[in-house]
């Protein structure tokens, strides 16, 4: 790994000025900025404090995240290092309204150990997938109707929208791919089954979020892992029509199980440990 000084020789030289506003602000713990906090810690106008932003961006000491929003780019370590803000803090500058979901969600509630290097962004409005410093980051598009049980989390100094535990397991029932798969989905809800999880808000927000396919999924999970689902007999009565893959993310093959609806592409021993109780 390069030293600090090849690092920073990487980058073009700042002016006094650009250098000054970029101390003022790591010096307020401001790691993600706008225009307005250049105006601000310079007592320039917006047209100038524009300009800066664009030039800083362009020597590389500014990641443009958004309109007029910036991440300050770390240097690596050093006394007088800027550190890299929190994976969900910069998610949450690239797009509005969101909040952090699915893989991400579970990680963050400790519902499963696998790590993702992608962070998923769940919001209403039509965003890219970006990488920023070996992370990437992927907005999810969903309807208004799917956008809700998440709650402001403290990260640090900042609040961030982060789904609770029950809207994680219906979003990743909804969209397992986005999740690593059924696999992965097993195991949350075992892990939430022991951290007490609301089992009647997962069954409301399935109602509220409308798939049937999420719904099935759910309820067979719920069957291998010997969850008692309130409401299950009208669940079962209500499934929709079809058979969906039990795992989106493998071959589109397996029986069609009739009392669950679903076409089982996997079986339980791939996703449960043979020593379960």
């Amino acid at each position: 790994m390069g030293s600090i000084n090849e690092e920073a020789t990487q980058r073009k030289s700042l002016s006094t000025r650009e250098s000054q506003a970029l101390s003022r602000l790591a010096s307020k713990n401001r790691r993600i900025i706008t225009i307005n906090d250049i105006t601000d810690v310079l007592d320039i106008s917006r047209k100038p404090a524009t300009d800066m932003a664009y030039a800083l961006t362009e020597k590389g000491w500014l990641e443009r995240l958004a309109h007029g929003k910036y991440l300050i780019v770390p240097l690596a370590a050093g006394e007088n290092a800027v550190h890299t803000e929190h994976e969900f803090v910069i998610a949450s500058a690239l797009v509005e309204p969101m909040y952090i979901g699915y893989w991400s969600a579970m990680n963050h509630h400790g519902l499963t150990e696998q790590l993702s290097r992608t962070v998923y962004i769940v919001t209403t409005e039509r965003a890219s997938k970006r990488d920023i410093h070996g992370v990437t980051y992927r907005p999810v598009s969903v309807s208004k109707q799917k956008f809700f049980g998440y709650q402001p989390t403290a990260v640090g100094s900042n609040q961030v929208n982060i789904s609770s535990i029950e809207k994680a397991l219906v979003d990743c029932a909804d969209h397992p791919e986005f999740c690593g798969g059924i696999d992965e989905l097993a195991t949350a809800m075992q892990n939430a089954a022991e951290t007490g999880c609301s089992w009647n808000r997962v069954v409301a927000y399935l109602r509220r979020v409308g798939n049937g396919a999420a719904t099935k999924r759910i309820v067979y999970l719920a069957d291998q892992l010997d969850i008692d689902l309130p409401e299950y007999r009208d669940l079962v009565e209500n499934f929709t029509t079809g058979y969906p893959l039990l795992d989106p993310t493998r071959e589109a093959r397996g029986t069609r199980d009739s009392k669950y609806r679903l076409r089982l592409n996997v079986a339980p021993e791939s996703f449960f440990p043979d020593d379960r109780s």
